[in-house]
């Protein structure tokens, strides 16, 4: 097996240019499934290899397209190139370095879902990338490989792009269907869910780019191939996004099951300065904080290990805190940025993260009490679980795992 499934770029130079991915096998396995396959079959196939989500909810990808309403026509795929989660940048350098295999998987991921317009809803900040991805798109109907009757069948594909406005709500999916109907990007009440009631109230499949990126060499390989990798609860490779106080930043593609320890201390080099290791957020600013110690940095990085530490994998974005940095300082980074964020549309997350701000402020600057620190653990319990989506969940994991955790820092932010 090669080294790498998802960043095929760092082994083997210009695959971005479309003559070296097809001399490496590209589109080969689209070819195979419009002519050799039923929808059902390639759906089947991703049901098998046990691929999930790897935008951070972790759903299993082939269930989600299964439950596609076939009785509503037309369906859509849109893939969710919103990167906006602090610490995360695994789907750009795919976008950039290995772009052909993303757009393949969305052209597989369309012909499953029966699907034929494609949409690819990138971050505003994305704009030089998105334009990039029009070129490729172009290269793709120039070469027969995108358009009407492919490989001489009756179906036919079109992928677009959408440009966001840089709202990390809208990586939010329902949200992001919003945005690209030209409405405010705010999350809509579900039921329904997008495969029934999607893009323009039609059935549609979202999926993030690392997740289409798989289904590829999914197809090429087969199910039980990328079963076999990784761990019986979360099947195949991921791309880790190593960052904060930490040597060697940057992405990392391994098996789940890899350890906290094993990625921070073989791949990342180790904590800046040498110093201890105090807290590990696995899944960006949405994370709960765990503590450090010998056991945390032993558990294999896949869902359900991550879970057993009262804390959630998501995206797999590692961010690393030393004991140069204080907590209360930490919370109050993220409290500000889901403040910016919230959409405004639910009154808890709304006035809760304002209100958390506040509160965080007088803390981090000495000039707040103990009944200041009850009072903001005490809001961040209000907003949880009364929120129309992730994002209010998402702000309050910092502050009620920091508080609960690191009670130290908070004394000393005090006195």
């Amino acid at each position: 097996m090669a080294n790498y499934i998802l960043l095929r770029h760092r082994e083997i130079p210009d695959i971005h240019k479309l003559d070296v991915y097809r001399k490496n096998g590209g589109f080969e396995a689209f070819e195979k499934v419009v002519t050799t396959m039923k929808p059902d079959e390639v759906t089947e196939i991703v049901k098998t290899s046990g691929l999930r989500g790897r935008g951070g909810a972790g759903f299993p990808t082939g269930l989600k397209w299964s439950f596609m309403d076939k009785d509503n026509w037309p369906h859509y795929v849109v893939a969710n190139a919103d990167e906006s989660e602090p610490g995360t940048f695994k789907d750009r350098e795919i976008m950039e370095s290995n772009p052909f295999q993303f757009l393949e998987g969305v052209a597989i991921a369309s012909y499953a879902v029966g699907a034929t317009e494609a949409y690819i809803y990138c971050r505003g900040e994305f704009w030089e990338l998105t334009q990039v991805l029009d070129e490729k798109i172009a290269e793709l109907e120039e070469a027969g490989l995108l358009g009407d009757k492919l490989f001489g069948t009756d179906y036919s594909l079109r992928i677009y792009t959408h440009l966001g406005a840089g709202a990390y709500i809208c990586g939010e999916e329902t949200a992001l269907l919003e945005s690209m109907e030209g409405k405010r990007g705010q999350p809509r009440l579900r039921p329904p869910f997008p495969p029934s009631f999607g893009l323009y109230g039609k059935p549609t499949v979202v999926n993030n780019v690392e997740t289409l990126t798989n289904v590829p060499p999914i197809i090429t390989n087969g199910g039980e191939w990328y079963k076999n990798l990784g761990t019986e609860d979360t099947a195949g490779v991921k791309v880790f996004s190593l960052s904060g106080r930490v040597k060697q930043p940057g992405n990392y593609e391994l098996p789940f099951g890899t350890t906290f320890r094993e990625l921070i201390y073989e791949h990342g080099g180790g904590i800046s300065d040498d110093r201890s290791i105090r807290a590990i957020m696995a899944a960006g600013a949405s994370s709960a904080l765990i503590v450090a110690d010998d056991k945390a940095l032993d558990t294999p990085m896949d869902y359900a290990s991550v879970r057993d530490l009262d804390a959630d994998l998501g995206s797999a974005s590692i961010i690393v805190i030393d004991d140069s940095v204080s907590i209360d300082w930490v919370i109050n980074k993220t409290i500000h940025f889901f403040e910016h964020e919230s959409c405004g549309k639910c009154t808890p997350c709304r006035e809760g993260n304002y209100w958390m701000g506040h509160i965080i402020e007088r803390i981090h600057a000495g000039q707040a009490s103990q009944n200041d620190v009850e009072l903001l653990h005490s809001v961040a319990k209000q907003i949880e679980n009364k929120c129309l989506c992730a994002l209010g969940e998402f702000s309050i994991q910092a502050v009620m795992t920091g508080i609960e955790r690191f009670p130290q820092d908070f004394e000393a932010a005090i006195k």
